[in-house]
């Protein structure tokens, strides 16, 4: 039983395939999110480090941490999102977190917040 859910949950996934770029914790990435207004669609583009990848398969998700007007927030996208234009790496981690959720990067602000 098991394996005709995984057999079937791979073949939906197959439909979903998107093309972005391999990022990982810690890198910064520009996400291009669809936002609908009543009739008029436009693109807004949110800089920001990835802080965690959780789930697998199309319940895949990522949460980007942006610091915006002096203000922190976290974003959380479903990675096969429609709504999710394009993604663009801008700068890879220099070095490979030793954790897989960078929830300590909460407590800090401007450069600190940035892997080096």
């Amino acid at each position: 039983m098991m394996d005709k859910l995984v057999m079937a949950e791979k073949e939906m996934l197959t439909n979903l395939k998107k093309d972005y770029p391999a990022f990982h914790q810690g890198d910064i990435i520009n996400v291009h999110y669809r936002i609908r207004e009543k009739d008029k669609e436009r693109i807004q583009h949110l800089e920001g480090i990835i802080i965690k990848i959780q789930g697998e398969m199309h319940r895949k998700s990522f949460t980007l941490r942006r610091i915006a007007y002096g203000e922190a927030y976290e974003i959380s996208f479903p990675y096969y999102s429609p709504n999710i234009a394009k993604i663009e790496v801008v700068k890879k981690s220099a070095k490979t977190p030793r954790r897989k959720k960078l929830y300590y990067l909460r407590d800090k602000m401007g450069k600190q917040a940035m892997l080096a």
